[in-house]
């Protein structure tokens, strides 16, 4: 079974970053629908499956391809911020992260070295924080 799905699948285009977003986004009606009960909410579920499969299932690469690139340039920005703050709260365990409060440049402590002076690398100011 497992190779007939293989051979099936050889050519298509599969699964990328906007089918994955797709799917999340089927996920999220049905929920929604399940509160609810919206007919309009159902076919627009049902209207994101039919169109997921069909670019899973697609023989057309590079139309699928220049789909997934559109929503990735679109998503950009919000992809990165959503980095800056996973890699900021895993720095928090060991970091206190302060802000310069003459040029707002961001300084980064060392936690659990009591009452410290802090220099401000980009313009020299000096304040008092505790790590």
């Amino acid at each position: 079974m497992r190779d007939r799905f293989y051979r099936f699948m050889q050519g298509r285009y599969g699964q990328d970053a906007f089918s994955r977003f797709l799917l999340g986004a089927l996920l999220v009606c049905l929920l929604l629908n399940i509160l609810i009960r919206s007919n309009l909410l159902s076919i627009f579920a049902w209207g994101l499956l039919f169109y997921s499969y069909f670019r899973m299932f697609s023989k057309n690469h590079a139309a699928r391809y220049a789909e997934n690139q559109r929503y990735l340039n679109a998503t950009a920005r919000f992809r990165y911020w959503l980095e800056q703050q996973k890699k900021l709260s895993g720095e928090r365990k060991y970091h206190h992260i302060y802000v310069c409060p003459q040029c707002r440049q961001k300084i980064r402590i060392p936690k659990g070295k009591g009452r410290i002076m802090v220099r401000c690398p980009k313009c020299g100011h000096e304040f008092q924080k505790r790590s």
